[in-house]
């Protein structure tokens, strides 16, 4: 008989440090260390402190995984490890990591794409169909992606400056609610009233995003108020910020489904696990033909689950990468077998 698959996957790029184990497609393990909590009281990530928690945490994960998946690093058959896009300090760690291991042990080395792991983390909850569109929602990213078949991305759709997630934290901070800010507005948001007019920004006709003018407006409209001694319903800023932001995301889904032929629609992502975004895209296509996947919650957060998910396919196809691989804190998804 075949021996079994086994691949673990390392994450690192933002503030978690991350291990998981899956055994021919069966996740054994995932085991997260987050920083949310260290971090929070400077109202955001700090990059240095992120990567000095990662190599103090990335070992005892490591050491972790392997206990509760009843394995030993001899048992394993590659290593699968975020290679970007992050912060380049934080990936470092968990690619410095995988390649010792890799030579320590003689395994092959799996570089993934972040937000590939965001895409086939619905795995978890049911296989792709192509053709799918892929929403990447999260603190550093906003694209459409579309894929006519497994490891073939073409970004459609992007944003021109901000992320999505990050005008959520920014937003958030100016109205002085804590980090992370994107779920202090959701909350909020569903006791607010739309309230305060705000630009809907990026009418050029694609379906490319702009998040910007958006946030821009939200800030000084604050600071208007506040000069002028009015007082900022924050639940109703909250809720007019949500609305916009996430009625651009749904309008371009919604454009990009009369452009291509589409029979999935999967979200990815931080900002996946806003519960609007949820309940607006599943609303939309109820009583379409096209399929919207919601990822669980647990995978809409860093982890190593999604890293591992990824590294299976990438194992088929043989995609390694030698010790002297290095990050790429801007590595582009359609780029994924380049290094």
């Amino acid at each position: 008989m075949d021996k079994p698959v086994i691949i673990l996957g390392l994450e690192s790029s933002c503030d978690e440090t991350a291990c998981a184990i899956t055994k021919d497609g069966a996740l054994l393990c995932n085991v997260i260390s987050s920083q949310i909590e260290v971090h929070r009281k400077f109202g955001g990530v700090m990059p240095e402190i992120a990567s000095r928690l990662h190599l103090e945490n990335v070992v005892c994960v490591i050491d972790e995984a392997l206990q509760q998946a009843g394995i030993k690093m001899d048992d394993v058959t590659a290593i699968a490890v975020t290679r970007g896009p992050g912060l380049i300090g934080a990936l470092h760690v968990g690619l410095q990591a995988a390649k010792t291991l890799a030579l320590i042990y003689n395994k092959p080395l799996i570089p993934v794409h972040h937000l590939t792991g965001h895409i086939y983390a619905n795995e978890f909850v049911k296989p792709l169909h192509f053709p799918s569109l892929a929403v990447v929602v999260s603190g550093g990213n906003t694209e459409l992606v579309y894929m006519k078949n497994h490891l073939d991305f073409e970004i459609i759709g992007e944003t021109r400056d901000d992320a999505v997630g990050e005008s959520f934290d920014k937003v958030a901070r100016v109205l002085g609610l804590p980090y992370p800010g994107g779920v202090e507005i959701d909350k909020l948001a569903k006791v607010g009233k739309h309230s305060y007019k705000l630009p809907t920004p990026m009418h050029d006709g694609t379906l490319n995003f702009s998040y910007s003018g958006l946030k821009t407006a939200v800030i000084n409209l604050v600071h208007k108020l506040e000069q002028n001694g009015e007082k900022v319903v924050v639940e109703d800023m909250a809720k007019s910020f949500q609305d916009v932001a996430i009625g651009m995301i749904i309008e371009r889904v919604k454009k990009a489904t009369e452009l291509y032929e589409i029979k999935q629609i999967v979200l990815a992502g931080g900002v996946s696990a806003n519960s609007y975004l949820r309940s607006e895209i599943t609303k939309e296509f109820e009583n379409t033909e096209i399929e919207v996947i919601i990822p669980p919650i647990w995978c809409t957060t860093d982890n190593a689950a999604m890293i591992a998910k990824v590294g299976e396919y990438l194992y088929r196809d043989k995609v390694f990468a030698s010790l002297d691989l290095g990050v790429d804190p801007s590595w582009r998804i359609e780029d994924f077998k380049k290094f």
